[in-house]
């Protein structure tokens, strides 16, 4: 079965809603991108009007910025620590934002969308 954006079958009490039509094409979702760490992979998806979207596969690079020297440093990434997202994705090395990772430089939280703007940037934490 199709994922669709459209409203909910069912009303805030439990009732129903009769559908007025079946679905239609533009309210088709697309499937999470699920972006993983390793070696950087990007996909491309066509999407209305026939733009190109990025999808972020794989990453292994991360955009790192120091908050106390105020500067942007490239670092590699070496474990996921912590999803809040979902408490299974750090064993399967699911990145996504908000995701708590280790790096050369320390530890980071993610703040961008990965699987969606084609990089990995985050914060340095404080030790």
């Amino acid at each position: 079965m199709a994922l669709i954006k459209t409203r909910s079958k069912r009303k805030a009490t439990g009732g129903r809603y009769i559908p007025f039509r079946k679905k239609r094409k533009e309210e088709k979702a697309n499937l999470p991108t699920a972006t993983k760490l390793k070696a950087k992979k990007v996909k491309f998806v066509r999407v209305r009007g026939g733009n190109l979207k990025h999808r972020l596969l794989g990453a292994d690079q991360i955009n790192l910025y120091d908050p106390k020297a105020k500067t942007y440093i490239k670092a590699k990434i070496e474990v996921v620590l912590e999803n809040p997202a979902n408490r299974h994705y750090p064993r399967r090395n699911i990145l996504t934002k908000g995701t708590i990772v280790n790096t050369e430089k320390g530890k980071a939280r993610i703040t961008n969308r990965p699987g969606q703007e084609n990089t990995v940037n985050a914060i340095l934490l404080g030790k």
